[in-house]
């Protein structure tokens, strides 16, 4: 009987994982990885995205390469706790453009034994950081940054440059609308913007 109860606790070890870095970095390639290994292993896993998040599908997350796992879109944070009952896995991607509450949610749900997977960028067009991410990454156990290619130079990317007019933050596009560049480059556009 002891050992039946510690094998359980230990299955429902709750955790933080962060995968963060600019656009056209795999991003949520590497959640949807995830996700799909957690759905082979036959865990319960639900998966949210912002409802403005409409790029290539309403509901589905999907990938630059094409890649899909089904979603549930939400307005906020808070409506996570109220869908992901009895699982085992939540997954969140884009959650850059969710509110402040998304750190807290995450928490309680990492707290209560879930195994919490986020994507998200960590900075925004002006190499800020973004939204909910700078506290997510923070509170961790986690945390994997991955990198585009600078479009300028070659070298490994951090930063999402924006190509099109504007300084509204939150602008959805693709590579007609951003280029992920290097530190370097990132700098040197920006310059010339300014001036």
């Amino acid at each position: 009987m002891f050992l039946e109860e510690k094998t359980n606790k230990e299955e429902k070890r709750g955790s933080l994982e962060v995968i963060c870095g600019s656009m056209f970095s795999g991003k949520t390639e590497e959640l949807i990885r995830r996700l799909k290994r957690a759905k082979i292993a036959r865990q319960k896993v639900e998966i949210f995205k912002p409802s403005i998040d409409v790029r290539y599908d309403e509901e589905d997350v999907v990938s630059h390469d094409k890649n899909v796992i089904h979603s549930t879109p939400v307005q906020s944070s808070s409506e996570i706790l109220l869908l992901a009952n009895n699982v085992d896995v939540v997954g969140i991607d884009e959650a850059q453009f969710f509110d402040m509450e998304l750190v807290n949610v995450c928490n309680a749900l990492a707290n209560s034994g879930v195994r919490v997977i986020v994507a998200g960028l960590d900075m925004d067009f002006q190499g800020k950081p973004f939204g909910p991410m700078p506290s997510l990454l923070a509170t961790a156990e986690y945390i994997t940054k991955v990198h585009a290619i600078c479009m300028n130079c070659g070298n490994l990317a951090q930063y999402s440059h924006r190509i099109v007019s504007g300084d509204k933050l939150v602008v959805l596009g693709e590579k007609e609308s951003y280029e992920p560049l290097c530190r370097k480059c990132f700098i040197e556009k920006t310059k010339k913007i300014s001036q």
